[in-house]
């Protein structure tokens, strides 16, 4: 029996081929029934967003089971074997364990160290414990995913630093004022990136929001959209002088905010800082803007710079993240060794407390004049002694690591654990 890990992702499958593999929430119990039916299975999970579909599995170890279990999915979406079989990865044992490991830590993301996909693997695995598709195996490989996400969250910085156009832009926002709940936004324009940005700055706490957009209705739907007010694209400059921070992405050919425009701003704002973020291709704010005291302006180059560097110190961290998975690897292959003398464990227990039956047995029917009180102290005495004798035994098992397999032979000998008569 070995951990299985099958599926594809965003490096492996185009979307199309991504899609017609999904999992729906409504088709995942028939999956997992129809994968439980297998007889190499004894547990599964479903894991199905719009970058991977991933099974995880416990079962039969021989070569032919990840190919059953291909044939079922190819007829399952109705996909052809072929093309299935030339995205789809297999991993199995520790290289599973391993896999697993880095996907709860999205180190094998589309966007590294992004934080939905645990939460994601959290939701796949409560969904399969609701349909009691897992077991001891694939509870313990969850919960220590878990565990390892958050301690490669906390031991490195590899969800620190935007890796995104429009997150930098609120990352920059926040360097240059120190609580954005006091500062007035501005979002020019309906641009895809701009409006993400928006996203992210009312999610980083600024309260405040003017939507100006050529199309009128198309700004006040945002406004709306924000719990902010819209205002008339021909009315917008005149409310730079109460704005802090302007995300632009109008599509203009041509400058919609020029230096003397933003000079005449500046002097009514009393030079207080403002914080302009031009998103646009081509740009809609005069570059030159960037010259007067007080005005912080980037443009998309500018914002592409600071993911470059960013996604480059994730990867760095990403290095790190690796060594604590190899680290749990291997306490979890630990963990998985020490199940084999989990029926020697349960095995010497059972002889134990049998003798310890018999023994109590033969004494009572000497000890007549004894009260009740006072036998059962003589057994909790006894069952005292059978546990320290039986401790050192049952701790050896655990812990031991390239002897195990010779303890295991020994105490069964020795104790007839294995039906036979123990040795003399």
């Amino acid at each position: 029996m070995s951990i299985i890990v099958i599926g594809l992702n965003h490096k492996t499958a185009d979307i199309e081929l991504r899609e017609k593999l999904a999992f729906s929430d409504t088709r995942i119990p028939e999956g997992v029934q129809g994968i439980l039916n297998l007889p190499e299975m004894r547990e599964i999970i479903i894991l199905s967003t719009c970058n991977r579909v991933e099974l995880y599995l416990y079962g039969d170890s021989a070569p032919e089971t990840p190919d059953k279990v291909k044939l079922f999915l190819s007829d399952f979406h109705s996909v052809e074997l072929d093309r299935l079989d030339r995205s789809l990865y297999t991993h199995t044992g520790l290289d599973a364990v391993r896999h697993v490991f880095r996907v709860a830590s999205s180190l094998d993301s589309m966007v590294l160290g992004e934080p939905q996909i645990l939460g994601q693997v959290k939701d796949a695995y409560n969904r399969a414990l609701s349909m009691k598709s897992t077991g001891l195996m694939l509870n313990k490989l969850m919960k220590k995913a878990a565990s390892v996400a958050k301690r490669v969250r906390t031991e490195t910085k590899i969800a620190e630093n935007a890796v995104s156009i429009s997150y930098a832009a609120v990352e920059l926002a926040k360097k240059i004022f120190q609580d954005l709940r006091e500062e007035v936004f501005m979002l020019l324009g309906a641009g895809e990136m701009a409006e993400l940005a928006a996203r992210h700055l009312v999610n980083s706490g600024v309260k405040e929001i003017v939507v100006s957009n050529r199309t009128h209705e198309r700004g006040c739907s945002l406004a709306d959209e924000f719990c902010g007010r819209a205002v008339k694209f021909e009315d917008f400059k005149h409310e730079l002088i109460n704005t802090d921070i302007i995300i632009c992405s109008t599509g203009a050919p041509e400058y919609v905010l020029r230096l003397k425009d933003m000079e005449g701003v500046m002097k009514e704002r009393r030079n207080k800082p403002v914080f302009l973020i031009d998103i646009s291709v081509p740009r809609n704010i005069d570059p030159k803007i960037n010259n007067l005291d007080n005005v912080y302006l980037y443009d998309v180059d500018d914002l592409q710079n600071v993911v470059d560097s960013n996604l480059h110190e994730r990867q760095r961290e990403a290095e790190k993240a690796d060594e604590i998975i190899d680290e749990e690897v291997a306490v979890f292959d630990k963990w998985c060794q020490s199940l084999d003398a989990v029926p020697t464990i349960i095995a010497l227990r059972k002889m134990a407390d049998k003798i310890k039956k018999e023994e109590m047995k033969k004494l009572s029917s000497k000890l007549n004049g004894v009260n009740e009180g006072d036998m059962k102290s003589i057994e909790c005495a006894v069952t005292g002694i059978i546990n320290k004798l039986i401790h050192p035994p049952t701790v050896a098992l655990k812990e031991s690591d390239e002897d195990r397999d010779l303890m295991i032979s020994a105490l069964t000998r020795l104790y007839g654990l294995n039906g036979k008569e123990p040795v003399d």
